[in-house]
């Protein structure tokens, strides 16, 4: 990481410490950038707070998700579909692509309502994963897919967790021999197995799909009951995505601007 990014306090991290096993690959750890200024990130004036309540910037992420919530309607087959004036308006604002903006909009309205998830916490991570499906210069289509596939590196145990390719994984990345996390939201296959989704309603569950993949990453994030509308339940559920405060810290950074933009 080009920013160093400054330790989560004792009393947090211990919270942290809590979550379930991550699923997810931070592959684009090296990489991370400041969705304000598109430089590398210096989250040591932006990370998550000390406070043992939630601070106001972590909680404004979640409360932003009743925007969307109250610009959807439900189409046949009860999958959402987000207002796209309100889409067009906060992609604009927030400097995200529309197709993402749409995704994590319809997510966040398909998760539990106790979980109180909001569009900017996707929105977070989607720009620590994969800046929306436009890393290296990539684009993002209207039906969730990236102009070119996008893999983590091998997982072949050199720089990251040693994770043998299986028949069912090798299908979505083409190596035989070791797995990569898959996708702009870079899900292992086998985390994909358990958490895949179809969040655009086509039939199909693809985590080279925005719209399925963020639904997936909302039922992860949702699935061990954390409040996300505390300080500590929300880092805990990040947490939980990707077992590093670092990356805790970029997406806080990320949400928060956003929400921000939004606001």
């Amino acid at each position: 990481m080009t920013g160093r990014v400054r330790a989560l306090p004792a009393a947090l991290g211990f919270l942290l410490a809590l979550a379930v096993l991550s699923g997810t690959a931070f592959w684009a750890q090296q990489r991370v950038l400041d969705p304000a200024s598109n430089r590398p990130a210096d989250a040591t004036t932006r990370s998550p707070g000390g406070a043992t309540e939630a601070p106001e910037a972590v909680l404004a992420p979640e409360r932003s998700a009743g925007t969307a919530r109250g610009a959807a309607r439900t189409a046949a087959g009860g999958v959402p579909v987000v207002d796209p004036a309100w889409a067009a308006t906060t992609a604009e604002r927030a400097g995200i692509p529309l197709p993402a903006v749409t995704a994590y909009g319809r997510a966040s309205l398909m998760a539990p309502d106790d979980c109180a998830l909001g569009w900017t916490t996707l929105a977070g991570i989607g720009w620590v994963e994969s800046q929306h499906g436009t890393i290296d210069g990539r684009t993002i289509g209207e039906d969730g897919h990236s102009s070119e596939p996008i893999l983590g590196p091998v997982l072949d145990g050199r720089r990251f967790a040693a994770i043998p390719a299986t028949p069912r994984s090798s299908r979505w990345h083409g190596n035989p021999d070791w797995d990569h996390a898959v996708g702009p939201l870079q899900f292992i296959p086998s985390s994909w197995d358990r958490w895949s989704a179809d969040g655009d309603g086509d039939g199909e569950e693809d985590p080279n799909d925005l719209d399925d993949a963020a639904l997936a990453a909302a039922r992860y994030l949702c699935a061990d009951g954390h409040d996300l509308t505390t300080g500590a339940g929300w880092s805990a559920a990040v947490f939980s995505y990707n077992h590093s405060e670092e990356y805790v810290a970029a997406v806080h950074a990320a949400a928060t601007t956003y929400a921000e933009r939004t606001a």
